[in-house]
């Protein structure tokens, strides 16, 4: 209780804010999830069977917005997804760049540089918004979220009537397992615009694999 300037006695109103616990709690919750997640999608293993064909036409994704969350409305599970997305998306496009001049499905290169475009856009806004938090991407541990080693030995040693088959079979991988990510920061995530990112990712990462299971190779 305190006292104002009349004598008149004043309650003392609660903090708003989350206690610290609360954010630790959340982080530790979104970490397991992703680990679920991220395994059930296989990091980088073979794509699920049965995959349902793509619609003819999808939408490209739009740009991501440039707006910069409020630093102080972005608790630790925002940032945690931030940076497992910023190292995610780096690895999308180690993938993509291992073999995009190697494709030869002209549909599949055009989707491969459109997916190059988007997602180094949406790389930059996550490490934009991280640096304004003071973090980096590399803050966190991203080990056993992507794609592994030998999914992208693969790639690099694909001869060139497999190339097609093998980008699409490692690259769906990837893109579920990013789907998954933002689908458990959407059921968990506090920062709208961190939450509408993720958002984002998830209908462009759907989007994507519903289109590579239609290429021809993907048959195969």
């Amino acid at each position: 209780m305190t006292s104002g300037r009349c004598g008149r006695t004043r309650p003392h109103l609660p903090s708003v804010r989350r206690p610290a616990h609360r954010d630790r709690v959340l982080v530790g919750w979104l970490a397991a999830a992703l680990i679920v997640a991220l395994g059930a999608a296989g990091c980088g293993g073979p794509p699920t069977a049965g995959a349902t064909p793509a619609p003819p036409v999808v939408a490209t994704p739009a740009p991501v917005a440039s707006a910069t969350p409020g630093v102080a409305e972005m608790t630790g599970i925002d940032l945690l997804f931030l940076s497992m997305t910023a190292g995610h998306t780096e690895q999308t496009l180690e993938i993509v760049r291992l073999v995009r001049d190697r494709l030869a499905d002209t549909e599949l290169r055009t989707l491969v540089a459109a997916i190059e475009v988007t997602e180094a856009d949406e790389l930059a806004t996550a490490r934009d918004w991280l640096a304004q938090a003071g973090r980096t991407a590399r803050a966190d541990d991203h080990t056993g979220h992507g794609t592994g080693p030998d999914q992208l030995a693969r790639l690099r040693t694909a001869v060139d009537g497999e190339v097609d088959a093998v980008l699409i079979e490692v690259l769906s991988a990837h893109q579920r397992g990013a789907a998954d990510l933002a689908r458990a920061h959407l059921a968990a995530g506090t920062d709208e615009r961190v939450r509408d990112l993720a958002r984002r990712i998830e209908q462009s990462r759907t989007a994507q694999v519903a289109l590579l299971a239609a290429r021809p190779a993907a048959a195969g």
